[in-house]
């Protein structure tokens, strides 16, 4: 136990470190300066973000593609709020396979925003650099959802299974050091598509 203490702290410490980096930041015309080596644009998100995404979506079960569809992702400017909207588009029915959600901005300096799904469930979403992150538990399955803006293209991948772990280790002492129980969830599932701007 007390090496795992140590190593936590090690990673307190080292993420002090580059908070306190990232705290000298100057901003001028739109875009941060961190130490005169990084220029980092303030409106990367969710500005750079916005239009009409397509592609195919790849459902893979046991390691294998079991489905392709085709998928959309509408991100656009609502005149009327501060909100977008997060409209996403499953199958060639646009109709039927419309979910027309909205992202909310709850502090973007903080990269925390919200996907309002317009019918009482509101997912919390975290930005990382160009990651949009949301994680979530609904009717005992543990869900991952990535949306990743790589130069022209957004990659979004779902990840899912039980949120009954599949196996607990640890959970004892070895040469003296009371080891942690370490719960492991399993993947039932993996979807991925590859979206380009239209």
């Amino acid at each position: 136990m007390k090496q795992c203490t140590v190593f936590l702290l090690f990673c307190f410490v080292l993420n002090a470190c580059s908070t306190t980096k990232k705290s000298t930041i100057e901003i001028s015309n739109n875009s941060a300066v961190v130490d005169n080596t990084l220029t980092v644009d303030t409106n990367t998100f969710p500005n750079s973000w916005l239009g009409n995404w397509e592609g195919d979506l790849n459902i893979f079960k046991d390691n294998k593609i079991v489905q392709t569809i085709p998928m959309e992702l509408e991100m656009l400017e609502i005149d009327t709020s501060n909100n977008f909207i997060w409209a996403i588009i499953y199958g060639e029915d646009k109709i039927k396979g419309r979910r027309a959600y909205e992202l909310e901005i709850l502090n973007a300096e903080k990269g925390q925003y919200r996907v309002d799904e317009n019918n009482s469930i509101k997912l919390e979403t975290y930005l990382f650099q160009n990651k949009l992150l949301s994680w979530y538990e609904v009717a005992g399955s543990k869900i991952l959802c990535i949306y990743e803006k790589q130069g022209d293209q957004m990659i979004f991948e779902i990840i899912f299974g039980s949120a009954e772990p599949v196996s607990i280790t640890g959970d004892q002492k070895v040469d003296g050091e009371d080891i942690p129980a370490v719960r492991t969830f399993p993947i039932g599932g993996y979807q991925r598509a590859v979206l380009t701007r239209k």
